[in-house]
């Protein structure tokens, strides 16, 4: 159950899902059920409307985080040669 914002610097209290921005993230394969299924262990997290507005969430080496997110001007991949 969702209970704060995943920003670990904000305690703002989850309560409703139009208020900030919900992320479902993949965190791989689950132990395997007697019938042979893997399932996929899908976790959801919340960043509150302050926090997603400059901030987004990433995995790395199967821990959860929250970054700054990259502006499009900023970006090596969309910035333009002149």
């Amino acid at each position: 159950m969702l209970a704060k914002c995943a920003n670990p610097t904000c305690s703002a209290p989850f309560r409703y899902l139009h208020e900030g921005k919900l992320f479902r993230l993949d965190l791989g394969a689950g132990p395997p059920s007697p019938s042979g299924h893997v399932p996929r262990q899908l976790q959801y997290f919340w960043l509150c409307e302050r926090c997603s507005r400059t901030m987004t969430l990433e995995m790395h080496a199967g821990k959860v985080s929250a970054r700054p997110r990259c502006s499009a001007a900023t970006s090596p991949a969309l910035s333009t040669a002149a």
